[in-house]
């Protein structure tokens, strides 16, 4: 015990003691290095188990051994698709034998922000993997320091760091113009957009909406900029309760279009009779919305195993994996979009 009452941490040395052989010896058995006897296998084996003894991933990533452990940055835990991300990362993680740390950046001063990605960044800690859906998580991946092994996740039109590193891309913009044509061939002469923010100010989500009403000819109107939450719809469905000519509303993610259709429920504009809503992700409440929400359904938890399949090809190259699997959005048609009511 030490003078303040509290139990010495064990160390590498004690377990030498124990087992009667060097330091060098019980880190050679710790790394799985091949050139111990069995026997000398066997008494280094029990004496870690005898006290306890606890290797630091960076006493063995300076002995020369793997780190099998990977740390994810994210901005919020809490988003829908985050923690789906996560949830897919941590699976995939497991199967291969690897520990999965999480860093959430959501509360870390912006001027703090290089050096915690340095700190949980330290090449002998293990490997990173950045959620890079959003503006902080961009910088975060910005940040990283030369020679971590890193993979992200990021919006299509992200921009890379320097020098790149691997990425599983998310076409939201392809999605965003599948469900735009979908409302206009209803027969809407327009989709109005609540947007979520940006990863560069330059959305993805807004770029495909704006793209399908410029090829059908439709002059594209300004964009009702949100947060992510409901609350952040319903201001935004109550300023597009207003507009009369409001047929069709595109959301960038389920809470907007819960807000939204809260919102249009209260001005007395009925939802699909006089506005059809759709939003983004397909959050698993979606379907039980009322109306039920159609909206762009998002295979975030497998986006995450692909992120943690392609960071495992950095780390061990001749390890056998799965292939990547190509992850298409899918429009999910419920019943809070139809055809505009004609006068």
């Amino acid at each position: 015990m030490s003078g303040h009452g509290e139990q010495r941490k064990v160390s590498i040395r004690d377990v030498a003691r124990v087992a009667g052989v060097s330091h060098q010896t019980v880190s050679r058995v710790i790394n799985g290095h091949p050139r111990v006897t069995g026997d000398t296998r066997e008494r280094v084996n029990h004496a870690i188990a005898e006290l306890g003894f606890r290797p630091s991933r960076v006493a063995t990533a300076l002995a020369g051994g793997q780190v099998k452990a990977v740390t994810v940055l994210v901005s919020d835990t809490a988003l829908y698709g985050y923690g789906a991300a996560l949830q897919g990362i941590e699976a995939a993680a497991r199967e291969a034998g690897y520990a999965v740390g999480v860093c959430a950046l959501a509360s870390v001063a912006p001027e703090n922000l290089a050096a915690t990605v340095a700190r949980v960044g330290d090449p002998s800690a293990g490997a990173l993997l950045v959620i890079a859906w959003d503006q902080v998580g961009i910088q975060a991946l910005h940040a990283v320091p030369p020679g971590v092994a890193v993979v992200a996740l990021a919006e299509a039109s992200a921009t890379p760091p320097a020098p790149p590193c691997p990425t599983i891309r998310l076409d939201d913009g392809a999605a965003a113009a599948h469900a735009t044509r979908y409302l206009l061939e209803l027969g809407h002469r327009t989709v109005h957009h609540v947007a979520i923010p940006s990863s560069s100010g330059r959305s993805d989500r807004i770029r495909g909406w704006r793209q399908a009403l410029a090829d059908a000819g439709v002059t594209a109107p300004e964009p009702v900029q949100a947060s992510w939450t409901p609350r952040s719809g319903y201001e935004a469905g109550r300023a597009l309760a207003a507009g009369a000519d409001v047929t069709a509303v595109l959301c960038g993610n389920d809470d907007l279009a819960l807000g939204v259709v809260r919102a249009l429920h209260e001005a007395g504009r009925r939802v699909p009779d006089d506005v059809s809503v759709v939003g983004f992700d397909d959050v698993p409440q979606a379907a039980y919305y009322t109306p039920a929400l159609t909206t762009v359904r998002q295979d975030f938890a497998g986006l995450g195993r692909d992120g943690f399949a392609l960071l495992h090809e950095v780390l061990a190259p001749a390890a056998r994996r799965r292939p990547l699997t190509a992850r298409k959005p899918e429009l999910i048609i419920r019943e809070s979009s139809g055809p505009p009511k004609r006068p």
